[in-house]
Order: C-alpha cells, then structure tokens, then sequence
C-alpha cells in the first residue's frame, strides 16, 4: 500500500462511523459525505488523531427547483465543504443543510483559526453557523445589504433599491 493510500485509509478508518457516502474524484482525495449533526465529532476525530490540518471552508449552493409555474420542485441546499490536508492528500468533509434554514454548528472551540473561514461562510452564503465566536463582516463592506449573498446563485448584482437600503 502506497503512503497516500495509507493516509486516505487512516482518515476514513477515522470518519468511517460517520460516513453517509464518499467518493474518490483523485488518487490523493477523497470526499465524504456527512450529517450536519455528526461535523464537529468528525472533525474532531480527525484533530484528536493528529491527521492533518484544515486547509479552509468553501460553499456550494444548489439552489430550489421551481418549475414554470413558480412551484418548488426540490428544495436547495448550501453545502459546507471542510477540507483537511495531510501531506499530498485531501479529505472533504461535506455536509448539506437546508436552503430555506441554513444552519451548521460551528468547529472553532476545535480549531479557533476555523472563525475566518466561518464568517466568510456567513457572509458570502448566508449560512448561520451556530456558536461561533466572531460575526463581523470579513470581506464583505459593513454597509452590504442584509440577506443579500454574493455567492448564491440567485444573486444577481447590487440594484440601487439594495444599495440605498429600500428593498430587503
């Protein structure tokens, strides 16, 4: 066994009681999937363990379905990615939280350099991330729009009515 099939083996030993469903889009990466409830014990399961560092948090949204008639089809989901590196390799711990309430709790009392990943999780998603300990705006200006989210897709650019603050 090759060291980075080892260490992609040692890390889904760790998260194996976890896992809902993983994938392996590389040789040096792996992607699983997980319930937002079981984040910080998985997470934590990997800091206990020594097996690598959280390299950052990304975002995905996969918006509502509604068809032509304005009826949702399938709810939307945000999905929080947490990337862990050890070495050369990867592990993607993915979790979905609904659309319409997107809440996900926060992993800084594991890792307190997390907060600057979270906040912009936050401010560019609109995900609430529960018990974190900072909520100040990171990247976006303190003047932005409440509820407005540059990274979901229904964004569509700053109008004049979100600018001046008359349309919510």
């Amino acid at each position: 066994m090759s060291t980075v099939q080892g260490t992609l083996a040692k890390g889904i030993q760790l998260l194996e009681k976890f896992i809902v469903s993983i994938s392996n889009p590389e040789i040096n990466r792996i992607d699983i999937w997980i319930k937002p409830e079981d984040l910080k014990p998985a997470v934590l399961a990997l800091i206990e363990n020594h097996w690598g560092y959280l390299i950052t948090i990304t975002g995905l949204d996969h918006s509502p379905v509604i068809d032509d008639e304005g009826v949702t089809v399938t709810e939307g989901t945000i999905e929080g990615l947490y990337h862990f590196a050890e070495e050369s390799v990867i592990i993607t711990i993915r979790v979905k939280v609904n659309y319409s309430s997107p809440k996900i709790y926060s992993i800084c009392d594991i890792i307190p350099s997390a907060t600057l990943y979270e906040r912009e999780f936050i401010e560019l998603f609109g995900v609430e991330i529960i018990d974190t300990p900072d909520t100040s705006h990171l990247v976006l200006p303190d003047g932005w729009p409440e509820k407005v989210y540059p990274l979901r897709k229904s964004f569509s650019g700053l109008t004049e009515e979100l600018i001046s603050g008359k349309v919510s």
